[in-house]
């Protein structure tokens, strides 16, 4: 199944009324033209450089990896088969069982939010509601809430505190928009085997089915989204169960749902309803551009507005991805597990994660999280274009991070507190960098970029310095830097390791050559160097 499959184009045929604004003298209206006119990105996202992301929510309880709510109803997948060795046949149990099992019973959330300041980030967010169409806080219309039901706690209000306490700024994810098409496998069932044709749970559950169970009161289809796209009858192997998912559920569609407009109406009042209740400093849209056409730019007018009239001046964020040149003035793109080949004229951001979104115990064991080098160089890497790094710590269902999660954390603080003055509050040099090593721009593509060497090097500036960070320890102890040649960069003064001290160094024509960079120095080095006109 193919995780961004975007069908340009292919928009339904929905005719929609034109969204007014709920304050007519509101600064922003909900178009485009009206949020570019108007926004910059504020300074404190641009001095941040670094958060981290708690990606958490259901679908981190069995441990099992990501897009869980999805994957456990396609059988043969290796999603599909834990659910049945764990939970059982997912016509019998389905995600709203998982649901049911989510108790977040030793989360603290003042401590791990401490842990990741302690550690280096500057602002810290939260996933609010993912595909499973699960709201994590609580929520004034749409029941299946944290509050409600799970752990029965009001999960972003937690966060938000914790957040506002330790002095970091706050964000919060949503990603429901996609739930009307990415929870169609719910209704699907198995096309082979003992249970042949026997629909999964989301398509026989009903309000009555909740009697007298932890749910009374719900509705299942207001979780599973209703029967969008329900795969036909006859379907006769898996191959075949999966190339129909593929072909029509399984397209990241933003569109509102034919038919189904009140979905998106939905969809908007939950979201305002996020915004204003818990007062974020980000809110980050997992959709291309913005969700669901206009109602995704009404929502984001409305954050804008309610930020602006609370603060006084405007600080809010917004993230969306694969943006247009025209959208990159009026929110922050954001580039998902992937890079960017050129130093940016405006402030993005790109999101990674030490593994899997949702927590996944097999890399625990495998002990093949990213490790702290990784993520070091991919945060010099970001800033030095002028972006931010959001890391996503996978948490376990419980709320607790392991201690694998722990150590690369710790070390990626151990970095920060002696290299910190070249990225906090750095602004981009004339270039981002020199070296073999650019990794090629989109998203998804990490895995596919080649390792940093020590001759890549990548410059920030801040206070009248420029940095530069050398990705990778020189064997030698030399690091040759061609853009500070003479010729090109005109007499450096100075040199010193940050953290260190003053280093030898000589300027030749073509580049400065440092000497006495230190082997045993772990992970990307960074070098100060003051004078002449490489400010």
């Amino acid at each position: 199944m193919r995780r961004r499959d975007f069908m340009a184009g292919a928009a339904a045929a929905v005719a929609l009324q034109p969204i007014r604004t709920r304050n007519e003298h509101a600064r922003f209206a909900p178009s485009w033209e009206s949020l570019a006119g108007g926004w910059t990105a504020p300074d404190w996202f641009r001095d941040a450089k670094f958060g981290i992301w708690a990606h958490w929510g259901p679908q981190c309880v069995p441990e099992a990896g990501d897009w869980y709510a999805r994957l456990m109803y396609l059988q043969g997948h290796p999603l599909y088969e834990h659910h049945r060795a764990h939970y059982g046949h997912p016509a019998d149990t389905g995600f709203v069982d998982v649901i049911g099992r989510w108790k977040a019973e030793v989360w603290d959330p003042d401590a791990l939010v401490a842990f990741y300041k302690e550690n280096g980030a500057r602002y810290f967010v939260a996933l609010a509601n993912h595909h499973d169409n699960f709201d994590c806080y609580a929520s004034s219309h749409h029941g299946w809430n944290s509050l409600r039901v799970g752990p029965r706690r009001d999960v972003i209000g937690g966060w938000a505190r914790a957040a506002r306490r330790a002095g970091l700024r706050f964000g919060v994810s949503n990603h429901s928009a996609h739930a009307w098409h990415w929870y169609q496998t719910a209704y699907g069932y198995d096309p082979v085997g003992p249970r042949k044709g026997e629909r999964y749970d989301a398509f026989r559950l009903r309000p009555a089915d909740g009697r007298g169970r932890w749910w009374q009161g719900l509705d299942p289809q207001d979780l599973y989204g209703g029967p969008a796209m329900v795969a036909p009858d006859g379907i006769g192997s898996v191959a075949a169960m999966n190339a129909w998912h593929d072909a029509h559920d399984g397209q990241w569609l933003e569109t509102v749902p034919p038919g189904h407009a009140a979905f998106a109406a939905r969809w908007l009042a939950r979201c305002t309803d996020l915004t204003d209740r818990y007062d974020p400093d980000l809110l980050y849209f997992d959709d291309t551009g913005l969700p669901l056409g206009p109602y995704g730019l009404q929502a984001t007018a409305h954050f804008y507005n309610r930020n602006l009239a609370r603060r006084g001046r405007l600080e809010a964020v917004v993230t969306g991805k694969q943006l247009t040149g025209p959208q990159r003035g009026a929110i922050v793109e954001d580039v998902e597990r992937g890079f960017s080949d050129r130093l940016r004229a405006e402030a993005w951001q790109t999101d990674t994660c030490l593994g899997d979104w949702h927590y996944n115990r097999a890399r625990f064991e495998r002990h093949d999280y990213v490790p702290a080098r990784t993520v070091i160089q991919r945060l010099a890497d970001t800033v030095a274009k002028n972006g931010n790094l959001l890391l996503s710590v996978p948490v376990r269902g419980d709320g607790t991070i392991d201690a694998d999660e722990r150590r690369i954390v710790a070390d990626i603080g151990a970095w920060l507190r002696r290299n910190g003055e070249a990225i906090y509050g750095s602004r981009p040099w004339r270039r981002f960098g020199e070296g073999p090593t650019n990794p090629a721009a989109g998203m998804m593509n990490e895995g596919a970029a080649k390792p940093f060497t020590s001759a890549d090097i990548r410059f920030t500036t801040r206070a009248g310095a420029l940095y530069a960070i050398v990705l990778d320890t020189p064997p030698d102890g030399r690091v040759r830097i061609a853009s500070l040649g003479r010729d090109e960069a005109g007499p450096v003064e100075r040199v010193e390791l940050v953290g260190g001290g003053p280093l030898a160094f000589r300027q030749e024509p073509v580049a400065l050559v440092v000497e006495g960079v230190d082997a045993a120095t772990a992970g990307a080095v960074v070098l100060k160097v003051q004078g002449g006109t490489v400010n």
